[in-house]
């Protein structure tokens, strides 16, 4: 009998003390981590307000960080670096062209050059995460802002520096640099899951900047262009995230 009651007690105390295990690792897995998350991202961006007049769509690429709270708060920043090469400044170099629409390079050759739109825009975020869909508590709604700085101009390149008139700091005159104050707003998913790969974001990011062309004078229209602008962007941005987790999840769960 004694023996028995030794062996049923055992049993017990393991049982309990495996359900006391399994409630905890559940009670963990249940509550939203600190996850601090590096993260490339890229957006496909269409441009509104002033930048319409200048410049069709555009990419970005760029790295940057998160750090996702307890209460599964995101504080961070970005740095998103613009390429495209659809312009629309028709009357960009009209001072040296041609009758014919052409600039002569100095061996008095039509010079061969290309445009492309080239910038960037750097932000301090703050946002939440809203677990929604059955989400693990990790995942879910991500809603972020930002603000920072921006800036864009045109790139000129002429093949083998041909044109002295479009070389050295005479391309300033025509690049139409602008920057300025910018805020930035993110709308989308999250997923942080239990695989240190499958994690990432994708939604929509909204960018407005209150900007102004800093050159002292645009050579082409032979004046400086003071005009205060409204540069907007807008796209669908996908990241692929790296979290750094001081535990990871289980791989089961006990009710």
């Amino acid at each position: 009998m004694k023996i028995k009651r030794i062996l049923i007690l055992t049993c017990l105390f393991f049982s309990v003390a495996q359900f006391s295990v399994f409630s905890q690792q559940a009670d963990t897995v249940d509550k939203p981590e600190v996850i601090p998350m590096i993260f490339p991202s890229y957006a496909f961006q269409w441009p509104a307000g002033d930048m319409v007049a200048r410049f069709g769509a555009n990419s970005t690429i760029g790295p940057g960080f998160l750090v996702k709270t307890g209460g599964n708060w995101l504080i961070g920043a970005d740095v998103n670096f613009i390429f495209g090469n659809k312009m629309k400044e028709d009357s960009l170099f009209q001072n040296l062209l041609t009758s014919q629409g052409y600039i002569i390079d100095q061996q008095g050759q039509y010079a061969d050059l290309s445009l492309f739109e080239r910038g960037f825009y750097s932000s301090v975020k703050l946002g939440k995460i809203i677990p929604i869909f059955g989400s693990n508590i990790n995942s879910g709604l991500m809603l972020l802002a930002g603000a920072g700085y921006l800036q864009h101009k045109i790139r000129i390149e002429v093949i083998d520096n041909s044109a002295p008139q479009l070389s050295g700091d005479y391309k300033k005159g025509y690049d139409r640099f602008t920057d300025g104050f910018q805020i930035n707003q993110f709308v989308g998913y999250m997923h942080i899951g239990e695989s240190k790969l499958a994690n990432f974001f994708i939604g929509m990011e909204f960018v407005q900047a209150w900007t102004m062309n800093r050159r002292s004078m645009n050579f082409d229209e032979g004046r400086r262009d003071d005009k205060k602008r409204l540069d907007m962007l807008y796209g669908i941005k996908v990241g692929w995230v790296i979290p750094f987790r001081t535990r990871m999840p289980n791989d089961f769960y006990y009710y």
